[in-house]
């Protein structure tokens, strides 16, 4: 009984996040083509590049955010309210600790850094300072939020989450429209914008969290052997932020560094596409990883082994029905969206929807390890091979001077880290990593294959493309055959009963 309520709590989540997750993505679809139309490529690749600079910091926050969602959910899944507000404020103390260095470093290094490192046109120095406070303060408001979204996660409260995504999606609507209708510096007015946006959104949560958790309410607490335990499970997670951070924001600076604004336009749009198609998976394992963790720490590590192969299988599937279509439309869809997109945004984008089909898989067994809380040298091999990609991609640049060299590198080295951390499973909790290559790995590959092989051969029939009729055509075979190809040979037996009743019980209702 208590797994089918937890089933029934997670469908629950994962349909309110999906909700969520369609109306944002629609209107940041329209934001970005408008944003990109009024700043222009070249502005649009300087807050892609300025921007960044600041979230480079975010490894130490980073670092902290797995750790507080791991500890709140932990203590929920035992049921220590004590404990859970003891955490709380442990973690609120730390954070805040962590947004007075990172607006140490910002002020200092990372100042430095844009004005006299970066490739950036001098006439527009200015404003690019004026974004770079405006977004060194955002990124200060959402290291102090990190506790109040893990709280209202971990207590699997997705309606929450999901109501005040739409406020701040209407807010960036309006942000559009001031854009358009004001004159001032657009450069700098939507730097501005989007930090006002920030405070309104995490103000909300963070009455929210008062107003219903207890364990929210500020109490300062210092127990030395508690922020030693905190700070020693984030000190090694802080190793792996820094390799993911050094593998994002870092090739976004090489590509700057290379080739200029241009290409960090290009990235920035193939990041803002990776983010919404990637919504997918992180709202189904924003459902799931919850109850992975609750359910390690209950002692059910049956259950605990089952989520993590249903989370790794279904968010591949989930990733690959919304890829499919976009990778072999990728142009049409590109000149339909933005009309006139940067040089490599097609190729950019093709590649970061490759890399992150791989990285949805290893995303449940992250967490399983996090759950077991022994991560040290898992966070020490995974996070190694993470950050190679920087020097491997600055290498390739150096000698090839081609830009999509750097996508390639994280391909690869995304496949090493996915069989070094099935192997790390295996060792700190007996993961069942051959089970998992035939019950998962080789149901994906098979998937993948079949679907591939179909759209080559169906749609080398058709002779006119490029038109508005092929391509709903296309998009809706590739959509409708993959579900097909993915119920047929992708899941098994019990999966498909699961299913079945689902429907089922939505019909009845």
């Amino acid at each position: 009984m208590p797994n089918t309520t937890n089933n029934k709590r997670i469908a629950k989540n994962t349909f309110i996040l999906y909700i969520r997750m369609f109306f944002t993505m629609g209107v940041s679809l329209y934001t970005s083509r408008v944003v990109l139309n009024t700043l222009g490529i070249v502005d649009y690749g300087v807050y892609s590049i300025v921007g960044g600079i600041v979230t480079l910091f975010s490894f130490f926050n980073g670092a902290m955010t797995s750790a507080t969602q791991r500890f709140l959910a932990f203590d929920i899944g035992k049921n220590d309210l004590v404990k859970l507000k003891k955490t709380f404020n442990a973690t609120l103390n730390i954070h805040m600790a962590i947004a007075i260095l990172v607006l140490v470093l910002a002020e200092t290094l990372g100042l430095w850094f844009v004005n006299h490192k970066l490739n950036l046109p001098l006439d527009r120095m200015v404003a690019v300072n004026w974004v770079y406070q405006f977004s060194v303060f955002t990124f200060l408001l959402g290291i102090i939020q990190v506790p109040y979204d893990a709280l209202i996660v971990a207590r699997e409260k997705m309606d929450i989450y999901a109501y005040m995504a739409i406020v701040e999606v209407f807010l960036k609507l309006i942000i559009v429209y001031l854009l358009v209708v004001f004159s001032y510096d657009k450069l700098i007015l939507y730097a501005g914008l989007l930090f006002l946006v920030s405070f309104i959104v995490r103000t909300a949560h963070k009455q929210y969290c008062k107003w219903q958790y207890e364990e929210s309410k500020y109490e300062f607490y210092f127990d030395k052997s508690f922020y030693k335990e905190l700070l020693s499970y984030s000190g090694w997670s802080l190793f792996g932020n820094i390799a993911a951070v050094a593998r994002g924001q870092g090739s976004n600076i090489l590509l700057n560094l290379f080739f200029g604004t241009v290409l960090n336009a290009a990235y920035g749009i193939s990041l803002q596409v990776q983010t919404t198609v990637q919504g997918f998976v992180l709202n189904f394992q924003m459902a799931v990883n919850p109850q992975i963790i609750k359910q390690y720490a209950a002692g059910n590590k049956e259950q605990c082994l089952k989520l993590i192969f249903q989370s790794a299988k279904f968010s591949y599937f989930l990733m690959f029905i919304i890829t499919c279509p976009i990778l072999f439309n990728i142009d049409f869809i590109l000149e339909l969206w933005l009309k006139k997109p940067p040089k490599y945004t097609s190729v950019f984008v093709m590649l970061s929807l490759v890399s992150m089909l791989i990285e949805c898989i290893s995303g449940p067994l992250m967490i399983g390890a996090q759950a077991t809380g022994n991560i040290k040298w898992y966070q020490i091999v995974i996070g190694t091979l993470i950050f190679l990609n920087l020097p491997i991609s600055y290498i390739l640049l150096k000698i090839y001077k081609s830009p999509e060299l750097i996508y390639y590198s994280s391909i690869i080295i995304s496949l090493l880290s996915l069989v070094f951390r099935l192997f790390f499973l295996k060792n700190i909790m007996k993961f069942p990593v051959k089970f998992f290559f035939y019950s998962v790995l080789l149901r994906i590959v098979f998937v993948s294959v079949f679907v591939i092989l179909l759209h080559h051969f169906f749609f080398q029939l058709i002779i006119i493309r490029n038109s508005m009729v092929y391509f709903f055509v296309n998009i809706s075979v590739i959509f409708f055959s993959t579900i097909v190809i993915i119920y047929t040979i992708g899941i098994n037996s019990e999966e498909k009963k699961s299913i079945k009743m689902l429907i089922l019980n939505k019909i009845k209702k």
